[in-house]
């Protein structure tokens, strides 16, 4: 299963336009959903993007593989899944923060958050200083 870029890039729009539209209504009180349902199409497009992953990983494990660069290949979609699981662990503790159903410090929430944008940062400038070697 390969996508184009336009596929992908549809996809990406449509579902952060419905999460766009969900957000602003509950935020004008015209809906008076729970922060959980609000959340599912981020939800959804992370669970493709899992799944994508998890085959594209499990891939590597069938007979006959060629594993060309397979050591950084596999190091960076091990990293693309570290990724997605601090995601998923900063929108459920958004969502049960903004549910009320914790009393957790709002400092706390957003510590996957921070955790992932510093290993973005880190994998950004490990991408642009590494030099390769031939």
């Amino acid at each position: 299963m390969r996508m184009s870029l336009a596929q992908r890039v549809l996809l990406t729009w449509l579902f952060t336009l419905l999460f766009l539209i969900m957000l602003v209504l509950k935020l004008d009180e015209k809906a008076p959903w729970n922060w959980f349902l609000i959340f599912i199409p981020v939800w959804i497009f992370d669970t493709i993007l899992l799944v994508m992953l998890i085959v594209k990983m499990a891939g590597r494990c069938k007979s006959g593989f060629d594993p060309r660069n397979g050591s950084q290949n596999i190091k960076k979609k091990t990293w693309y899944l570290i990724a997605m699981l601090l995601k998923l662990a900063f929108c459920l503790a958004l969502c049960a923060k903004l549910q009320r159903f914790t009393t957790m410090k709002l400092a706390y929430v957003f510590i996957p958050l921070w955790a992932l944008l510093i290993g973005g940062m880190i994998e950004l400038g490990y991408n642009i200083f590494y030099v390769r070697r031939d």
